[in-house]
């Protein structure tokens, strides 16, 4: 019938016809699906879209609800614009900053001419329960760019307007929740009584919002102390302000008055301070070994290469070593839940042999260092050895150098350890933080592409295995590092949109992994473009888009 189209829904496998005009809602009606936390949104032809989507054509539709990433990001959207709608009710003329995760929520800075106080986050806490409870009507407006930006500039919300100046797209959107208005990156709720759990809660200087779990969705998540992590997105924030610069927008807008190079090695230089910092740390404790961990594609490498440059301008002698080398043989490494090798774990890694090395070295012994040869799967000794005297450092880089159960047998005297991360330093826009995780996965696909072979496709379908072990044997240890390096630079998407958005336009619609491509070629477009040619040869950013001036 010309009125009917037919769905294909990926959670069931059954084809059902629908009404022209239907709506995802009215979709997850018919098709006998029961998602206890959703649905939140749908992958319609491996592209995300909100329950508002309505359907004119056969598609295939895969229901998703909170446990999933995409369903997890369109709930906590959704929280921020009731945050925000709260704080316009309370605060008309105050300005809310939504930033980065932290302390297993969000951390949210609060400018109303005077420090907030405990009875001002409650107050906005209870005013966003009142608008959840009302179960107010979230619309999305299309429209024109240029209205959308008129509409934004006319009610003071300038990151906005410059974020959306930068598109080249004829039409946009914005949200409306009665007379607050907002912009957000993705797809968001139909009503505010779809949120069914969140907290808000003083911390720092500002606020901490509370969202539920991803593995149970019935609870928060717990409360995760981490000063160091607050202490250095305050000293990014005191150098955005040094350079006057914060979001998307400011970057832009700059990028286009002619001054990239100007930004670039202004953030250069501030990193290049950070490392200087910590060698003198190193230098000053007299430490002899280095400890280097970060998540995947953090720059560690890098990292460690700069700081012993800075430490042989201090009168020392560095030897960079890999935690790589210390694997036990394949055929003795752990198998996962699936059977299948788990290189990610503590256990990979022959802990007793590492130490029995290092404590040999700090002694004055000379010792023969291991290669693990990654086609064989076995450890191989080619006659390299070494022995360290008084000047000698020891620079180790991996994933599990923070890990105590790594370096058990070294006396705490003798180790510094770092901790490196792309802790996200540019924002979109007041109200959309820019996810540490997609920094990383961009720099990885840039990375897997040019130098190990990899599509697109197989980076980002092997990505949520690399952050699950990241999440057990990482991240917990981050708070224990004498310093934290945040490896991010306020210019590097400019850098990265021109190089990344042909390798994820390789993405078939075909496989699950478009939607994952999609969303980030929508969220590159957002940066102005900056030639690669301007970034020096010594940055952190070569390690992954070519041109170093380091060997790897």
């Amino acid at each position: 019938m010309a009125n009917t189209i037919n769905i294909r829904c990926k959670n069931t496998g059954k084809t059902f016809p629908m009404p022209l005009g239907c709506s995802v809602k009215e979709v997850y009606e018919q098709s006998g699906v029961t998602l206890n936390h959703g649905p939140i949104c749908a992958s319609i032809n491996n592209k995300i879209q909100g329950l508002n989507y309505r359907f004119y054509n056969s598609k295939d539709v895969e229901l998703l609800d909170l446990t999933t990433i995409s369903g997890m990001r369109t709930y906590v959207h959704t929280l921020f614009f009731v945050l925000a709608k709260a704080v316009e009710d309370l605060f008309p003329d105050g300005r809310l900053i939504i930033g980065a995760p932290v302390c297993r929520g969000f951390y949210c800075e609060l400018y109303i001419g005077r420090p907030i106080e405990a009875d001002d986050v409650r107050n906005i806490r209870q005013r966003m329960q009142e608008i959840v409870d009302a179960n107010m009507q979230i619309h999305r407006i299309q429209c024109p760019i240029e209205e959308a930006i008129q509409v934004f500039r006319q009610r003071g919300m300038e990151s906005k307007a410059q974020l959306l100046e930068s598109q080249g797209n004829l039409y946009s959107y914005y949200y409306q929740l009665e007379e607050t208005i907002d912009f957000f990156y993705g797809c968001l709720l139909t009503h505010t009584g779809m949120i069914h759990l969140f907290d808000l809660i003083p911390l720092d200087e500002g606020m901490l919002l509370r969202v539920p779990s991803r593995k149970n969705p019935d609870e928060l998540e717990p409360v995760e102390p981490q000063e160091k992590k607050l202490g250095v997105f305050r000293e990014y924030h005191r150098w955005q302000h040094i350079m006057g610069v914060r979001t998307a927008g400011d970057v832009n807008a700059a990028i286009k008055k002619g001054l990239a190079a100007e930004l670039i090695n202004i953030a250069e230089a501030l990193q290049e301070r950070k490392l200087h910092k910590i060698t003198d740390d190193i230098v000053e404790r007299g430490a002899k070994l280095v400890l280097i961990a970060g998540p995947s594609s953090s720059g560690k490498t890098t990292t460690s290469k700069r700081i012993a440059v800075q430490l042989i301008a201090s009168g020392l002698h560095p030897h960079t070593l890999s935690t790589d080398n210390y694997f036990v043989n394949r055929v003795d490494t752990p198998l996962d839940e699936n059977g299948e090798y788990d290189f990610e774990c503590i256990q990979a890694m022959d802990t007793n042999f590492f130490n029995q090395q290092m404590s040999a070295l700090l002694n004055g012994e000379e010792v023969e260092l291991p290669r693990y040869d990654f086609v064989s799967g076995e450890r191989k000794f080619e006659g390299k050895k070494l022995k360290i005297g008084s000047d000698d450092v020891i620079i180790l880089e991996g994933n599990h150098a923070l890990n105590p159960i790594l370096s058990c047998q070294i006396p705490e005297d003798q180790k510094y350890r770092i901790y490196v991360s792309a802790l996200t330093t540019i924002a979109l826009d007041d109200h959309n933080y820019v996810p540490t995780e997609d920094i990383r996965l961009l720099r990885r696909l840039l990375r897997d592409y040019r130098y190990r072979g990899y599509s697109a496709l197989e980076t980002i379908r092997r990505y949520p295995s690399v952050t699950r072990g990241e999440e057990l044997w990482i991240f917990p240890f981050q708070e224990t590092a004498d310093a934290t390096f945040n490896s991010a630079l306020l210019y590097e998407l400019n850098v990265i949109r021109e190089q990344v958005m042909p390798i994820l336009e390789q993405v078939s619609e075909r496989e699950p992994e478009y939607s994952e491509a999609s969303r980030l070629r929508k969220f590159l477009r957002y940066f102005v473009p900056v030639p690669a040619r301007q970034v020096p040869p010594t940055s952190l950013l070569r390690e992954f888009s070519g041109g170093s001036s380091f060997k790897y």
